[in-house]
């Protein structure tokens, strides 16, 4: 069983939900990833996704766009990536990490390292999950054969405008738990409709048996909470961006932690 796994199992057995912060990896300071991914975890994170900076996201709106250039501009990579994995696991052996990002980044590191060189690294430092927003199910079943025998999760995002068709070539090879895009956009994008999401997730359940986890759009505790009632895992990425950009580096560990207790309080309501 995966860390991600036996961490949604044992909150679904608690009647609890999942809270799944978002941060782009390197942002807003190169050096405070690690720190910051303790800092949510103390908060009452359950799940850590890391953004992976690309300079061409494609479902990324203009908060995590600008995140993700900061980030690159301080010259923060996949190699960065993983060596910030390694560092938090130090210290932290239990709380699953997932890599979400594009194909770019991992194809080019399997160019520089070697063939497998992304997977074989990844397990090495401690990811657990990798959604990489631009692989279609039915091009990467090797890639997710690959994952598993490692020990890592591949996740897949399904959308509003989802078939039943894709949600069951999604099912054939998503593992951990699926990432349900709330809105039709970007990250950030449009405002939330609560029982448009209530009512696609008997759909997507129906095909899928793992945990669903829900994102894009939730941006306090209210939407938090009215998500929770239905998903499985609630996933706040743009807001706490931009929360913490313009902080300085003393200040972001702490409002960070203040807006996920928040969250956490209001999910566990």
């Amino acid at each position: 069983m995966s860390r991600i796994t036996a961490t949604l199992t044992g909150l679904s057995t608690q009647g609890r939900k999942a809270l799944i912060p978002y941060v782009t990896a390197g942002f807003p300071y190169a050096d405070i990833t690690p720190d910051l991914m303790h800092g949510m975890v103390e908060a009452g994170a359950d799940v850590i996704e890391l953004g992976v900076p690309f300079s061409d996201p494609s479902a990324d709106g203009p908060v995590i766009q600008k995140a993700g250039d900061r980030a690159l501009a301080l010259g923060i990579g996949l190699t960065q990536v993983l060596a910030m994995v390694k560092t938090f696991r130090e210290r932290d052996s239990s709380t699953p990490v997932v890599l979400m990002g594009y194909a770019n980044p991992v194809e080019r590191y399997d160019q520089k390292h070697g063939a497998k060189a992304f997977v074989r690294d990844a397990a090495a430092a401690g990811v657990d999950g990798v959604l990489v927003v631009d692989y279609p199910p039915e091009e990467c079943e090797a890639f997710a054969a690959d994952l598993r025998a490692n020990g890592i999760d591949l996740i897949f995002l399904l959308a509003p405008t989802s078939t039943d068709e894709r949600m069951a070539q999604v099912a054939r090879v998503a593992s951990g738990y699926v990432y349900y895009v709330s809105l039709k956009g970007v990250t950030g994008a449009g405002t939330l409709d609560v029982g448009q999401v209530e009512a696609m997730l008997p759909r997507i359940r129906a095909h899928v048996s793992v945990p669903v986890g829900v994102g894009f759009g939730i941006r306090d505790a209210d939407t938090a909470k009215a998500i929770g009632r239905s998903a499985d895992a609630v996933v706040i990425g743009s807001r706490l961006i931009q929360l913490i950009e313009d902080e300085p580096h003393e200040k972001v560990i702490p409002v960070a932690a203040h807006f996920l207790r928040t969250i956490r309080k209001a999910l566990d309501a």
